[in-house]
This record gives C-alpha cells, structure tokens and sequence, in this order.
C-alpha cells in the first residue's frame, strides 16, 4: 500500500496583537493541512527575520505562505473593511508575483458575502503612510500599502519556490485616515472581517493541493 504525502503545511503572518486574536479566534475547522500563525512584529525587518527563521526549519518546509492584516487603503472610495487581495507585493527590495489570486477573491467572496474586494499591487513601506505620500504612492499603480506584506513574501520565496500569497483588510482608506474620529469604528469593522477569512485562506490552501492537469 502506497503511502500519501503529507499535506503542505499553510503559514499565515501577520504583525500585530489584535492581528492574531482576530485570526485565531476565528473559524479554524477546514484547513487542508497543518495551519501556523505567526506573529511577525511591525515593520519590514521584524517580518524578514521572523519568516526566514520559522520557514529554515524543516516543519514548514514548502509551506504555503499568506501575509495578512490590516492595511491601508489608497485608493480613493476604499472604507474600512473593505479587503485588499495583491496581485504582487512590491517594495524597494523586489517584487514578489501572488498565487491564485482569482481564487483568493472568489473564496472571499463566498465567505463574507458583501465586502468589497479589491485587487491589484501592494506596497510595503516601513512608517505608517498619510497624506501626500498615500497620493505619491497612488500614482504608482498601488492600491493599498503596509508594512509587513512585501517583506513577507519576499522572504518566503527566498528560502524556495512556494505559493504566496497577501489578503490585507483596509483598516485606514484616504476620506477615513487614522488621524479623524471615525478610526474606532473603522478598527472594529476591520477586525470583524479578519476574523472571517480563514475559510478562504483554507479553501486557497486547498486549490494549491489539488492535481494539476
């Protein structure tokens, strides 16, 4: 009797405390193989070193990689709550192509009927983007930016060919910036919607499992 490989393992980063909670106090039943959360730390260098670390060993070898989280979005029209799925992740070391990008949406799309999703670049920065920076960066072709994405993926498909994928939900857009009185409830409505995407990043997982003709 032949035996089955095992599943590929799925790693999901993210930056922040309230990050995690959202991701590990959602639905967790569905994942197609062993599911890790790691908590990166703020910021590009915080994110590189966690992700190279974690994927040198050989637990999550060829893993799967999803950076999420809050982001900011830059595109004028985009509200709190609103997700942001990259078609590439871009910062001033490298851009990193996503995988399965359509499959990501129409996961998401299923799994929290009603949300706007959004697709196209993500940028990395490594400082919180306000005002005219948000513009500049605008022009670039970027619809949404944050600090740890970018960094991420670039990280994962350094130590070998894997998937990767970014979801970022817009916690800061530019008529709802983190500086005016609406961000408390922008905040709420985005931790909301982190908590509902793990059955989409499950669902992706999955696909990548699948046989290819």
């Amino acid at each position: 009797m032949t035996s089955q490989p095992a599943p590929a393992p799925l790693l999901i980063a993210c930056a922040l405390g309230i990050e995690q909670i959202a991701l590990r106090t959602g639905d967790r039943g569905g994942a197609g193989g062993p599911v890790t959360v790691l908590r990166t730390g703020m910021g590009p260098r915080s994110a590189e070193r966690s992700v190279t670390r974690l994927l040198a060993g050989p637990a999550l070898a060829g893993a799967a990689v999803l950076a999420t989280g809050f982001c900011a979005g830059l595109a004028p029209g985009m509200h709190p709550g609103d997700l942001v799925v990259a078609e590439e992740t871009r910062d001033p070391a490298g851009t990193v192509p996503c995988t399965g990008t359509d499959l990501l949406v129409e996961a998401l799309t299923r799994s929290i009927p009603g949300r706007t999703v959004h697709t196209g670049p993500l940028t990395g920065s490594d400082h919180v983007v306000r005002g005219q920076e948000r513009s500049d960066l605008l022009t670039t072709g970027a619809i949404a930016v944050d600090m740890e994405s970018a960094a991420t993926l670039l990280s994962a498909v350094r130590t070998g060919e894997r998937p990767v994928a970014a979801v970022r939900v817009v916690v800061d857009a530019p008529e709802h910036e983190l500086v005016r009185i609406g961000t408390l409830r922008g905040g709420i409505s985005a931790f909301r919607v982190l908590r509902s995407v793990l059955p989409a990043f499950y669902e992706w997982h999955r696909s990548l499992l699948l046989p290819r003709r």
